[in-house]
């Protein structure tokens, strides 16, 4: 069908003590995606400078297919400072390319053979890039056969109900932390009952195929009309989470679009996240055992 899987929205470097690390939500979603034989496609923006070539030659070497512009601002960067308490502190630098995601001929085209779909909250925090994400979903072919996954990511007030609310309104898939959760339904005015009957109320507001639901140590649900699935989350000796929703949200959507059963993708994100926190940064070779 040479339909493709895209992840849009940020692309950027995590600035650590130790040096940086490449960082980005949709490479990391494409990336995964690919490991399970499904062709993907990251999106998003870099600047003429130092940074976004080497953020681009990280990519090649990573085998990320990406539609990357290039634009008159800086790469996107993520100062990370630990404070007294050992606690990082994230300065997510404004005004940056990935901000700016210019809407081309060659983004439409691509949206035309897009069969899934995954963006998020920060990426539309500039009206640029988030009036190209809404012009990419209205682009794309609008069969009830495509996936549109809202992957919520409140960063540092970067986020309102007006974005959230119509980015609700436009995906089929919502993917949400219990952490957001809370966040989200404060602010929609429905506070005080607990997390699963708060996703029943939005799956059904929403009309959603399915709502995701992570909840780290204390495992993950699937919601889906009248049904939910819930798998723990695995014991694992963890190197770093970076990343791990992201191969979460990839393992997940490619299953579902390989004709897995929501039972079944679950599982195989699960296992796909738990494998990733075992490894150094977020995009380590998925073993064929997970893969298959």
């Amino acid at each position: 069908m040479n339909d493709i899987v895209v992840g849009m929205g940020e692309a950027l470097w995590d600035v650590l003590p130790e040096g940086k690390k490449i960082g980005g939500a949709p490479a990391n979603f494409a990336y995964h995606v690919s490991q399970f034989g499904l062709e993907s496609c990251a999106i998003s923006a870099v600047g003429n400078d130092a940074l976004g070539t080497e953020l681009l030659e990280n990519f090649n070497r990573k085998g990320v297919n990406y539609l990357i512009e290039n634009v008159p601002y800086p790469t996107g960067t993520v100062q990370v400072e630990i404070d007294q308490a050992g606690i990082p502190q994230y300065e997510i630098k404004e005004n940056v390319a990935w901000d700016n995601i210019p809407y081309t001929a060659r983004l439409e085209a691509l949206a035309e053979r897009t069969r899934a779909v995954c963006f998020g909250s920060l990426a539309q925090r500039n009206v640029v890039s988030r009036n190209t994400i809404n012009r990419f979903l209205d682009a794309m072919p609008q069969d009830d056969g495509r996936l549109i996954v809202f992957d919520v990511n409140l960063r540092q007030g970067f986020y309102n109900k007006e974005i959230l609310c119509n980015s609700m309104m436009r995906c089929n898939i919502l993917k949400i932390n219990d952490e957001e959760l809370v966040i989200v339904s404060r602010m929609f005015g429905y506070p005080g009952i607990d997390l699963q009957d708060k996703c029943w109320i939005l799956l059904g507001k929403y009309n959603l195929k399915m709502l995701i639901l992570t909840c780290g140590i204390n495992g993950s649900y699937v919601f889906t009309p009248g049904n939910v699935s819930f798998q723990p989350t695995p014991k694992v000796e963890v190197a770093d989470t970076v990343g791990a929703g992201d191969s979460f949200t990839a393992a997940f959507i490619a299953n579902i679009l390989k004709g897995k059963s929501v039972i079944e993708a679950h599982k195989k994100a699960v296992d796909t996240s738990a494998y990733v926190c075992t490894q150094q940064g977020a995009m380590p070779v998925l073993p064929a055992y997970i893969t298959e």
